[in-house]
C-alpha cells in the first residue's frame, strides 16, 4: 500500500475517532435542559449562543430535506450500475472492485444513520410537524458529505473527458456546500449535529477511497 492510501486510511480513521470521541463529550460536557421540552443537550451553551444566531428558517429546511432525496438517486444509480455488471458478467466476483466497495460503504453508512436514529445522543431545537425527532449527527448531511464525493472520485474514475468531469465536480461541490450551509443556518439541528455529520461522513469516505485506490493501483501494477 503506497503512502496516498495509507495517509487517507489513517486519516479516515482519525476522523472516526474524532467522530466518537464528540459523541462522548457531547453526553458529558455542559449538558442543559435547553432543549425543546426541556430536553438535555450537550455543549449547551454554544449550540443554544449558535440556534439564536441562526434562528429557523423552515423554508430553506423544506428545500433541503426535499434536495436530500438526491444522493438516494445516486445511491441506486451506482446500484444499477453495479447490477447490470453482474447480469451481463454473470457473476458477483466479476463486478468492478470499486463498485462492489461503494454498495458495502453506502450500507455502511445508512446503518449509522440507522443507529443513531435508534440511539438518541441529542434532540432537534424545535418540532417537527409537533413531534420531537433525534437530530444526532444530521442524516441529511451525513448523507451528502459521505455520498457526493464518491460521484466525483467515480465520475474521476470512469469518464475520459476532462471537462465533463470539472462540470460533475463543480456542480457537486456547489450543491454539497449549500446542502450542508442550509441544514446549519435552517435551525433544525444544534451546531455539535453538523460537525458530528463532517466528522463521521468525512473519515468513512477516507477509508473507501484510501481502500478503493489502493486496489486499482494494484491492479494497474498487475
Amino acid at each position: 500500500m503506497k503512502t496516498k492510501e495509507r495517509k487517507l486510511l489513517f486519516l479516515g480513521i482519525g476522523f472516526i475517532i474524532a467522530f466518537a470521541l464528540l459523541t462522548w463529550l457531547i453526553q458529558i460536557i455542559d449538558v442543559k435542559p435547553e432543549g425543546v421540552n426541556s430536553t438535555e443537550i450537550g455543549f449547551a451553551t454554544i449550540n443554544t449562543f449558535f440556534h439564536s444566531v441562526t434562528g429557523v428558517n423552515m423554508t430553506i429546511y423544506n428545500i433541503t430535506d426535499w434536495l436530500g432525496l438526491v444522493p438516494i438517486f445516486i445511491c441506486m444509480f451506482f446500484g444499477g450500475v453495479g447490477f447490470i455488471q453482474l447480469i451481463k458478467r454473470k457473476s458477483l466476483f466479476k463486478v468492478d472492485f470499486d463498485i462492489i466497495a461503494l454498495g458495502i460503504y453506502y450500507v455502511i453508512v445508512i446503518s449509522g444513520y440507522l443507529i443513531f436514529e435508534m440511539i438518541p445522543i441529542n434532540y432537534r431545537p424545535i418540532l417537527i410537524n409537533g413531534f420531537l425527532e433525534v437530530s444526532y449527527p444530521s442524516s441529511t448531511t451525513l448523507l451528502i458529505l459521505s455520498v457526493m464525493p464518491t460521484l466525483v472520485f467515480q465520475a474521476n474514475h470512469r469518464l475520459k473527458n476532462a471537462k465533463i468531469k470539472r462540470i460533475i465536480a463543480s456542480i457537486t461541490a456547489i450543491f454539497t456546500i449549500f446542502m450542508v450551509v442550509g441544514r446549519l443556518i435552517s435551525g433544525v439541528h444544534w451546531l455539535t449535529d453538523i460537525i458530528g455529520s463532517v466528522l463521521l461522513s468525512v473519515g468513512l469516505f477516507y477509508i473507501y477511497k484510501g481502500i478503493t485506490l489502493w486496489n486499482l493501483m494494484k491492479n494497474c501494477r498487475n
